[in-house]
C-alpha cells in the first residue's frame, strides 16, 4: 500500500517527511464529512526553506544523464499503475469523483509520467547559421525551480501534468496542492516519486492556503509558476509574476460553448451535452457551460437533455452506483445554486434539476435562457446546462464569441459547416462532433483570453517551451580577433 505506513501523516515533504511550521489540518470527505487523514501544512517560512533547498538540489539533478531522469519517471508511471486501486479509492472519497472518473485520472497520471520520461530524450536545441566563422547553437536549459499550484477538481492530473515534465527536463519543483485535495493532489505524488527514486530535495510538497501560495510565487528561487485554477486567482498570480519578471503559465476558467448545428442527431447531441455539463458535477474547466442549439432542434434537444438529467443518479460515489457525486464544499454549492436561482428569477425555466440535498446537486437544465442571465454569462463550475436557441450559423458564432473565455469548443453536426464555424471562433481547443471535455497526455492544452496564457501543457513542444529557457552558444576554433 502506498500510504498505509502513515509516514506522511501531518507532514510536508522535502525528500523526507517532516513537520511543517503551519501545523496540520484534517482532510475531509465531502460526501460524508468523515475525516480521511491529517495533512501537514506549510507556512511561508517553510516555503522559503523549500525554495532554497530545491535550488541547491536542482543543479545535480539537471547534470545527471537524461536517461537517469527518464528512468525515474518511467518507474513513477509503473507505480501509478501498481497502486491504481488505492489511489482511485482516495480520489473517490477526497474529491467526490465517481469511480470511472477516478480510473481515468489515475491512468492519465501514469501516461503523463511515461510521456515525460520520453521528453527527456527529445531534441532540445537547434544549429543556427552564422555570418561569422563559428558554430552557432540555440539550446534549451532547465529553468531552475518551478512552482506548481494545482486545484481540487482533477487533483492528480492537474498536479502531475506540470510536475512530471518539469522534473524530466532537469528542474526542481515546489508543489502546492489545493488544501481540499492535498492527499490526492500532493501526498500521492510525493510518495510515488519518493518510491520511484527521485533524489531528495528535488521535489517539495508544501500544502497550504493563499498565504502559502503567495510565498511560493514570491520566492526568488522560483523562476516559473505553473498555475491551474480560477481566472480571478490567475490574474493575481500573473500580476505578481509580472512584477517579479517571472514566467507564469496560467490555465484558468472556461465557459465553453457546445454548438448543435441544424440536422444534428438530437439524441446523440443531448448525450454529448449531458456528458459535457454533468461529468464530475460540472467541476471541470472544460465543462460545457453554454448549449447553443439551432431553433429547429431546440425543443427536442431541451426535452432529451432534461430526460437524461432526470435519470442520472446522484449520491456518495464510495458506496453507491451513481453518475454524480458531491460538490466539493458548501461554499461552491451556494455559488452554483445562487447562479441558478438568479437566472430563474430573471425568466429561465428549470427543465430539470435545480434542487439539492446536502452537497448533492441535481443535474440541472435551464431553458428559455437569455445571454444576459448569470448561469449563461458566468462559469458555473457545477452541473448546470443553460440552453439557448439560434437562428443562423452566424448568430451561433456571435453567441460563442461573446465571452471573455476561450478554452474549449464543441461543434456537433455537418463536418464542413463545423470546420467553418471552428475557424471563426478563437479558442484553445476545438472538438468537432464531440463535447468540450477532452484531454490527452500528448496533446497541447491551454486557453486564450480569460482562460489562460495558451498551450503550456501536453506534448513535447508545449512542455519544452514551458519548463526550459533558451540559451545561445557559439564556438570558434581559436580566440576571435578584435580591433582593441
Amino acid at each position: 500500500m502506498l500510504l498505509a505506513d502513515g509516514t506522511w501523516t501531518g507532514k510536508i515533504f522535502d525528500g523526507r517527511w517532516t513537520s511543517g511550521s503551519g501545523g496540520t489540518y484534517e482532510a475531509v470527505e465531502p460526501a460524508t464529512g468523515n475525516v480521511l487523514g491529517v495533512v501537514g501544512a506549510a507556512d511561508p517560512a517553510d516555503v522559503a526553506r523549500a525554495a532554497s533547498a530545491a535550488a541547491a538540489a536542482q543543479g545535480d539533478w539537471a547534470a545527471r544523464p537524461y536517461d537517469e531522469r527518464a528512468a525515474v519517471l518511467r518507474r513513477a508511471g509503473l507505480l501509478f499503475e501498481r497502486h491504481a486501486e488505492e489511489i482511485r479509492g482516495l480520489l473517490v472519497r477526497e474529491s467526490g469523483s465517481v469511480p470511472a472518473k477516478a480510473s481515468v485520472e489515475v491512468g492519465f497520471a501514469a501516461a503523463e509520467c511515461f510521456e515525460a520520461s520520453a521528453l527527456a530524450a527529445h531534441p532540445q536545441g537547434l544549429v543556427l547559421p552564422s555570418a561569422q566563422p563559428r558554430w552557432s547553437l540555440a539550446r534549451r536549459r532547465p529553468a531552475g525551480v518551478v512552482g506548481v499550484i494545482a486545484p481540487f477538481n482533477y487533483p492528480l492530473i492537474l498536479s502531475i501534468r506540470s510536475v512530471a515534465p518539469a522534473l524530466a527536463l532537469g528542474n526542481a519543483v515546489l508543489l502546492k496542492p489545493d488544501p481540499r485535495t492535498a492527499i490526492c493532489g500532493g501526498v500521492v505524488l510525493a510518495r510515488i516519486l519518493e518510491e520511484a527514486g527521485l533524489p531528495a530535495g528535488v521535489l517539495h510538497l508544501v500544502p497550504g492556503g493563499a498565504e502559502t501560495g503567495a510565498a511560493l510565487v514570491s520566492a526568488p528561487e522560483v523562476r516559473i509558476v505553473s498555475f491551474t485554477g480560477s481566472t480571478a486567482a490567475g490574474r493575481r498570480i500573473g500580476e505578481a509574476c509580472g512584477r517579479l519578471l517571472k514566467r507564469a503559465h496560467l490555465e484558468l476558467g472556461g465557459n465553453n460553448a457546445l454548438i448543435v448545428l441544424p440536422g444534428a442527431d438530437v439524441d446523440r447531441a443531448a448525450a454529448a451535452g449531458a456528458w459535457g455539463s454533468f461529468l464530475h458535477q460540472g467541476q471541470i474547466c472544460m465543462a460545457t457551460g453554454r448549449h447553443l442549439v439551432h431553433e429547429s432542434l431546440y425543443p427536442d434537444y431541451v426535452a432529451a437533455l432534461a430526460a437524461k438529467a432526470d435519470h442520472l443518479p446522484v449520491g456518495d460515489p464510495a458506496t453507491e452506483d451513481v453518475a454524480l457525486g458531491p460538490i466539493i464544499d458548501e461554499r461552491q454549492l451556494r455559488r452554483i445554486d445562487g447562479l441558478v436561482r438568479d437566472s430563474v428569477a430573471a425568466g429561465a425555466r428549470p427543465a430539470a434539476g435545480g434542487t439539492y440535498e446536502g452537497l448533492f446537486y441535481r443535474p440541472t437544465v435551464l431553458a428559455d435562457v437569455r445571454p444576459t442571465m448569470p448561469a449563461y454569462t458566468d462559469e458555473v463550475f457545477g452541473p448546470v446546462a443553460p440552453v439557448v436557441p439560434f437562428d443562423t450559423v452566424e448568430e451561433a458564432i456571435a453567441l460563442a464569441r461573446n465571452s471573455e473565455y476561450g478554452l474549449s469548443l464543441g461543434i456537433l453536426g455537418d463536418v464542413g459547416q463545423a470546420m467553418r464555424v471552428a475557424d471563426a471562433i478563437p479558442t484553445g481547443l476545438v472538438h468537432i462532433n464531440d463535447q468540450t471535455v477532452n484531454d490527452e497526455a500528448n496533446a497541447p492544452f491551454g486557453g486564450q483570453a480569460a482562460s489562460g496564457t495558451g498551450a503550456r501543457f501536453g506534448g513535447p513542444e508545449a512542455n519544452i517551451e514551458a519548463f526550459t529557457e533558451t540559451q545561445w552558444v557559439t564556438m570558434r576554433g581559436e580566440i576571435a580577433p578584435h580591433p582593441f
